[in-house]
């Protein structure tokens, strides 16, 4: 299942979505213009490194020009490919500019930073001695869909069906959409803490645990900032 658009307009230009779009490519962007080595450098500098992170956490220097627990926001804006980013951005696209109008901009923003950041430590948490970066959008926008099956539950999301050879496209219900998302996430996180060698960020692929945790953070902390209001918020 992939998304193509959701069937829930908002009232308002989702500027900070926009602009969280925009400097993900500026970002990606200055990626492409860099050597292989220069972006190895440059991952193992503003990603998530966990041994690294966890080093700092005990009061260990480590060699980052940045504070260590800043690249848990740094890592936000840095992607693998273009895959990883259009997939990332889509899906921002999709859900993030009703999240935006729900929250406001000002906590929409603390929001979708605060997700990031506890999907990054949720990661960290299963893979404390891993020296491979993880980096990626995904966390925040996982806690962005958390705050959406929770707000927006019966929205159809119009959704590619992939048949074999065959594409089609159908409506499925969000609270489906995403909560099978959510329960693949958490599948492959527990079989990852049995197979580190193989899935997940030991294998520099995908971090399970870190969207599995900024969906559910995401869900927690988006009531507290006001997603049921119905006060206009700015």
């Amino acid at each position: 299942m992939f998304p193509i658009k959701d069937e829930n307009p908002t009232k308002i230009v989702p500027y900070v979505t926009y602009a969280l779009i925009a400097t993900n490519i500026i970002v990606f962007l200055y990626q492409l213009s860099l050597s292989p080595a220069d972006l190895d450098a440059f991952y193992h500098q503003f990603a998530i490194v966990p041994r690294e992170l966890s080093a700092s956490f005990a009061g260990e220097p480590t060699r980052s020009p940045i504070p260590e627990w800043m690249t848990l926001i740094t890592s936000q804006f840095l992607h693998g490919g273009f895959l990883h980013l259009g997939g990332n951005m889509l899906f921002l696209w999709i859900f993030g500019n009703n999240i935006e109008e729900r929250l406001g901009r000002v906590k929409y923003v603390i929001f979708y930073l605060a997700c990031g950041i506890l999907a990054g430590l949720s990661q960290w948490f299963f893979s404390q001695n891993s020296g491979i970066p993880s980096l990626g959008a995904s966390g925040a926008i996982a806690g962005v869909m958390g705050a959406y099956i929770l707000r927006f539950p019966q929205a159809r999301v119009l959704t590619l069906i992939f048949l074999g050879f065959f594409v089609t496209t159908v409506r499925i219900p969000a609270f489906f959409f995403l909560g099978i998302w959510f329960l693949q996430q958490a599948f492959y996180g527990l079989a990852s803490l049995n197979a580190p060698a193989n899935i997940g960020m030991e294998s520099g692929g995908i971090a399970y645990w870190a969207h599995a945790g900024g969906f559910a953070f995401g869900a927690i902390l988006a009531p507290l900032l006001g997603l049921f209001s119905d006060r206009d918020s700015v």
